[in-house]
């Protein structure tokens, strides 16, 4: 079982990945694409423990990262939230 300590240790394996996409798909340098990770509500999802979003993996967040951005919302896999 994971505690809220141990998913900042997860989100920080996680976030290099999402944040390396980020700057490859949005030509975006280190800092614009933290901002844009760390300002999003997929980001405050990642953080809440109870979501378990983080299980998803980098890939797939990068996917809800960018459907939030173009849309403003999130859908999110059945098996989560």
């Amino acid at each position: 079982m994971i505690d809220q300590k141990n998913v900042y240790a997860v989100i920080s394996l996680i976030t290099p990945g999402i944040l390396a996409l980020i700057m490859g798909n949005r030509k975006l340098s280190l800092e614009g694409a933290s901002d844009l990770l760390y300002n999003s509500d997929l980001y405050k999802t990642l953080e809440d423990e109870k979501t378990k979003v983080w299980r998803l993996g980098y890939p797939l967040l990068y996917d809800l990262l960018e459907e939030e951005l173009a849309t403003g919302k999130i859908t999110f896999p059945e098996e989560q939230i």
